[in-house]
């Protein structure tokens, strides 16, 4: 097949966003698209119309239409089905299908088009592959970044130390009536040690100290110019008046975005010389009337040693998952010993770890459609009533082990119909009026608090409140993979050792 055309238009053929894929002017696809409703007629029912050059593939979506336009020559069931798979992309980035909700995403739908369709050729793509593709979320760039700061935490300190160094043996030289060693370069010995180090030394506690702007001078006299920092009672009168009609004014913690959750870190454990951090994130996709479409767990074991004597040692790990995990281990790790015995060490015993990095070891994935997988199910049912619509949200804890700590369940909601009317809850809720959201707030989810419900009232219609989005944290890993014992290679002597478990949420929505 060859696409000419994939565009988004009104029943009166104008044209909303429109991605050509061959060479063409505006003036032609805007043609093309003004003459496409004069050709259906409204006798019969089809989904393509054909001219003597082009052909017209389209499926209506309420007061719109999905538009593919090729050449007279494509296969028509290919063409079918890529239309089906443009009209599946449209609702993943518009919660309406109305003329702004297109217009205000149009950027995001050209960029998916491009991942369906190249130089007038359908790829080979589903729908979960062109969500991937569009977000660009990298798990090895995460581990890159993370490995690359603590490269630069570690350069900072040795400047730190080699700088006190250079400034004791200063020290050192004036007790003992000697002349200071010069650093001169290129010849030159005009700078001494003694200024040199004590300038190394400023450098680096001054870039360490936080900036702090200097208050601004008052004047003595009175003064009609603008002065810096003289906002404040605007901003509170302003704030004022926004309470007078109405609105709910949040402070800076209580209005942290819903993506912000993810970045909660759990406080610091005591790390010892041998350190273990376990991390795992999910992303989870289900469909709004039940079934899992997708689910992806990506695991990590990071390995972090401070002591020298420390670098020849063996992990031993306890894997009691049973949800069929895959493992894969570093390849400078003996996967033979791995597999036969559970024991992560070198395949060459008589190297060591590196010292002061994090070194990934072993790490696992899993990918599902089972539902019995999902950690928290969320049942969002909402129904229309004689006074706008009532809306029932439960959620349910499937994984007992789990404990599921800073619970946010974020339910967008339509634009100006004001504050919804909360009947029951369990647990708290905030609503942003400014983003159109009400979050449902749980500081934890156990075992013993593992279901809970929230009504609410608010005019829309039911696809108003979706997708619902969840993000949490927890301490706990969902696959049961654990770092149980340390030993050294030589003499199998155990090593004390701290780990540190994380559970995050990469992207957990319901559509």
């Amino acid at each position: 097949m060859v696409l000419l055309a994939a565009a988004v238009c009104t029943k009166a053929g104008k044209a909303i966003v429109s991605r050509q894929f061959v060479e063409m002017t505006r003036t032609r696809i805007e043609g093309l698209l003004a003459a496409f409703p004069k050709l259906m007629n409204t006798g019969k029912q089809h989904t393509f119309v054909e001219t003597e050059s082009v052909r017209y593939v389209y499926q209506p979506m309420e007061k719109l239409y999905m538009v593919l336009i090729t050449t007279k020559n494509s296969n028509i069931l290919e063409d079918l089905e890529t239309l089906r798979l443009f009209s599946r992309v449209i609702p993943e980035y518009c919660r309406a299908l109305e003329e702004n909700e297109i217009s205000d995403h149009c950027f995001d739908l050209i960029f998916a088009f491009d991942e369906i369709v190249a130089l007038g050729y359908r790829e080979n793509v589903n729908l979960a592959q062109i969500r991937t593709f569009t977000e660009m979320d990298s798990h090895e760039e995460k581990v890159f970044r993370a490995v690359r700061e603590t490269q630069e935490r570690e350069a900072k300190a040795e400047m730190r130390r080699k700088a006190k160094e250079l400034q004791q043996a200063r020290r050192d030289a004036e007790r003992q009536g000697k002349k200071a060693p010069g650093f001169g370069g290129f010849g030159s010995s005009a700078v001494s040690g003694g200024s040199t180090a004590a300038m190394i030394t400023e450098t680096i506690i001054e870039t360490d100290k936080p900036k702090v702007a200097p208050a601004p001078a008052r004047p003595s006299g009175p003064s009609k110019a603008l002065k810096l920092g003289a906002k404040g009672k605007e901003v509170d009168n302003f704030v004022d008046k926004l309470k007078s009609e109405g609105e709910t004014i949040m402070s800076s913690n209580m209005g942290k975005r819903t993506s912000e959750a993810t970045k909660v870190h759990v406080p610091p454990v005591n790390m010892e010389s041998v350190h273990m951090k376990i991390e795992e994130k999910i992303t989870l996709t289900c469909g709004r009337d039940g079934g899992l479409q997708n689910m992806e767990l990506h695991g990590m074991i990071m390995l972090r040693i401070s002591d020298d004597k420390f670098g020849r040692i063996r992990l031993h790990v306890e894997n009691e998952d049973k949800k069929g995990v895959q493992l894969q281990t570093h390849p400078n790790v003996d996967k033979k010993l791995f597999t036969a015995e559970s024991l992560i060490g070198l395949k060459n015993p008589e190297k060591s770890f590196p010292v002061n990095s994090d070194v990934g070891v072993l790490k696992w994935r899993l990918q599902t459609t089972e539902e019995s997988f999902i950690p928290l199910t969320i049942n969002c049912w909402p129904s229309e009533s004689g006074n706008g619509c009532d809306v029932n949200i439960e959620y349910e804890l499937q994984e007992d082990n789990l404990e599921l700590n800073d619970v946010v369940i974020t339910i967008p909601l339509p634009s100006g119909v004001g504050a919804p009317v909360i009947g029951e809850i369990d647990g708290e809720y905030r609503h942003d009026s400014r983003r159109n959201t009400l979050e449902w707030c749980l500081p934890v989810i156990d075992a013993k608090n593992k279901s809970g419900s929230l009504e609410f009232n608010i005019a829309g219609q039911p696809n108003d409140f979706f997708p619902v989005q969840v993000s949490f944290i927890s301490k706990k890993n969902y696959c049961n993979i654990q770092v149980t014992k340390v030993t050294q290679v030589d003499g199998n002597s155990p090593v004390r050792f701290s780990t540190e478990t994380t559970f995050l949420v990469d992207k957990y929505e319901i559509l």
